[in-house]
């Protein structure tokens, strides 16, 4: 089976990356390998790419896409949260560029039974590392209502999440939730009664998108460990190296905007970085037009001062 993988913001992560050759560059959330691929083009002949991500399916794809540059990858199948550990694994004690490109990811969006889709018969799974841990259906079965309602607002700012978790818990009374299109529809139903539409309707943003995301977010504990992550990354940067960070949600992009701010400020960290985007950055029309998935991408860079 196979998953297309486009990746978002190539042109400016590169622009703000600014890759050289014979540079080290780490991508904490592989994906397909697209940033990868343009990033290794770039640091030939003697670069490196040092690259992780917590979902196999992505490690392999990736493997197979950069064979072409040999030993100058170097792929580990684990959480970004690992990433002081496989750099030193790879023989470095500090890196030039450090790439995340969080969020949801083709791959997983497009190869069958992973329980991403909002539209698909899957198994409500939305597991990123498909290795071990509780699913969503797990939770969407077993929370409290109340739990249910906190963790869709919190994760998914949903306005309906209590009437949502209501609208949950009358179905699983019924028979569990297992598949994505059954969460879909319960979810459609409270839109429809609130005056969202019902069924046939056509949305800009699918009704259950929110409540999608807030799952996803709480089955991979994806708040847990950023911001210690991208403390990690800055201090793996050489004086004058570069993070950028491309996030999808606003829960993301504000953990980052706010460390960026700290460490620039001298909080913490003494002043370590410079931040280069002084306003989110958002995809150009006309890639928004050829993807749309890159719709609600936003990046932010830095780079690491040179007396940091």
């Amino acid at each position: 089976m196979t998953a297309s993988h486009v990746p978002v913001m190539v042109r400016e992560v590169l622009d703000f990356l600014s890759p050289a050759p014979g540079a080290v560059s780490l991508d904490t959330t592989l994906g397909g390998g697209g940033h990868g691929f343009a990033v290794l083009e770039a640091i030939q002949p003697s670069g490196v790419l040092i690259g992780c991500d917590r979902d196999v399916d992505a490690v392999n794809l990736a493997r197979r896409r950069l064979a072409p540059f040999g030993p100058s990858v170097r792929l580990h199948h684990t959480h970004h949260s690992e990433i002081k550990k496989i750099v030193a694994q790879e023989g470095f004690d500090s890196v030039d560029s450090v790439l995340f490109d969080l969020g949801l990811s083709s791959i997983q969006l497009d190869l069958p039974g992973r329980g991403f889709r909002i539209d698909s018969s899957d198994p409500l799974d939305m597991r990123m590392d498909q290795s071990g841990g509780p699913t969503a259906a797990d939770l969407i079965n077993a929370l409290p209502e109340k739990d249910l309602a906190n963790l869709i607002y919190e994760f998914g700012e949903e306005r309906k999440s209590h009437a949502i978790a209501r609208a949950i818990g009358r179905a699983r009374a019924r028979r569990p939730l297992e598949r994505c299109d059954e969460l879909a529809a319960v979810v459609v139903s409270v839109a429809a009664r609130s005056g969202g539409g019902g069924r046939g309707k056509r949305w800009r943003i699918h009704p259950a998108t929110r409540t999608f995301q807030a799952l996803r977010i709480a089955v991979n504990r994806e708040m847990d460990t950023l911001e210690g992550t991208l403390r990690d990354a800055v201090d793996l940067l050489r004086p004058g190296g570069r993070i950028v960070v491309i996030s999808f949600h606003s829960l993301e992009d504000r953990i980052v905007k706010h460390l960026f701010r700290e460490l620039a400020a001298g909080r913490g960290e003494g002043g370590s970085l410079e931040i280069l985007t002084r306003k989110v950055v958002r995809p150009s029309r006309e890639e928004v037009e050829s993807n749309s998935r890159s719709r609600s991408a936003k990046l932010r860079a830095a780079e690491k001062r040179e007396d940091a």
